[in-house]
């Protein structure tokens, strides 16, 4: 997305400063936000010349011709989803928001069309055994198991692709061979692929310890048993914006108690509720880190990602969530996968 710093304007700003905005900017838009960036509206050319003709001159004021009703997604919006409403209504940019109503950005369509390519590494986690999926993983790792005719993997490496990511760590360990024979250098994919041998397990955060190039800026990570049609463009401009050491993607998980619940108070019932339902965020196992919190990462031991936050909360860090309301998957047992399978060429 593009940076909207430059072209933001308050309603009490004058139709010159909108046009200097919009005539100065590649993007030829303004938009208009209150005090904590909450999108109000957007300014076009158009609207400008609209109100010199309804009599404002260039000192009035932007708030009687502000389009109250913009074009906008969400960062949880995906790709697809962009386009399509891009798309249908002969768009070239759509604003961003989150789910505050908080502007964050512009997507440019012609970006989503032909992705630039990015430099921010993408780390997935490809070793463990998949115990739960025997006998599909006696002889082949669970991240390649075939979903809609290609390893779920496959998948995995073409998303990233699509949204520019082509730089590819993965770190394997349970038939290592069968990932390195079928991928290579990743090249016939369209990205660069290296490898890093787990010899011990290690855990989501401590396989990054093995690292042999120390990321310099943002990065994924990002277990590889996973499905997922998440804007990981947007998961990285929502990290960037909210200058997050650490930021988690979390799904909401609902859990209906099979039971009436009993509250009590001092041996009193002081309600009944039936089967009431409870909701959870939990983990999706995608995550976007700040270089800086490699320092945090013990060498040459196990570590998973929870410690991490754990850390990085008793720190006082930026530990942040981003939910998720895209498809998602966690293939991790026998009718997970076969869900996956059902649903593959709908989804994706």
């Amino acid at each position: 997305m593009k940076n909207i710093q430059n072209i933001k304007l308050n309603k009490n700003s004058t139709i010159k400063e909108a046009l200097k905005i919009i005539e100065s900017g590649a993007m030829q838009i303004a938009l208009v936000v209150e005090d904590n960036d909450k999108l109000i509206g957007t300014l076009t050319d158009g609207d400008i010349r609209r109100g010199l003709l309804k009599g404002l001159d260039l000192d009035s004021s932007v708030e009687s011709i502000i389009f109250m009703t913009p074009t906008i997604a969400t960062v949880s919006d995906t790709k697809e989803e962009i386009l399509k409403i891009a798309l249908a209504k002969k768009l070239h940019q759509i604003p961003i928001i989150d789910k505050n109503g908080k502007i964050v950005g512009i997507q440019e369509i012609e970006e989503l069309i032909k992705p630039k390519e990015k430099t921010n590494k993408v780390v997935l986690m490809v070793g463990g055994l998949g115990t739960r999926l025997r006998p599909l993983t006696d002889n082949t790792p669970k991240p390649m198991l075939k979903v809609g005719n290609k390893p779920i993997l496959q998948t995995i490496v073409e998303k990233f692709a699509e949204y520019g990511y082509i730089n590819i760590v993965m770190c394997v360990n349970y038939k290592s061979h069968v990932i390195k024979d079928y991928f290579g250098d990743g090249s016939e994919f369209g990205v660069n692929i290296e490898y890093i041998f787990e010899d011990q397990r290690m855990g989501t955060a401590g396989a990054l310890s093995l690292l042999k190039e120390k990321p310099t800026e943002a990065f994924f990570v990002m277990n590889g048993d996973l499905l997922t049609n998440v804007n990981f463009e947007h998961l990285h401009d929502y990290h960037m914006s909210n200058s997050a050491m650490g930021t988690m993607c979390v799904r909401e998980y609902d859990f209906q108690v099979p039971y009436g619940v009993v509250n009590i108070e001092d041996s009193r019932i002081i309600s009944i509720e039936e089967k009431p339902m409870q909701k959870f965020f939990v983990s999706a196992g995608i995550y976007m880190l700040s270089p800086e919190i490699l320092k945090f990462i013990p060498q040459d031991e196990f570590y998973d990602m929870p410690t991490l936050f754990e850390k990085l909360i008793s720190e006082n860090k930026n530990a942040i969530s981003f939910p998720l309301r895209e498809y998602w998957l966690d293939i991790g047992r026998m009718e997970e996968y076969k869900k996956a399978n059902e649903e593959y060429d709908e989804v994706f």
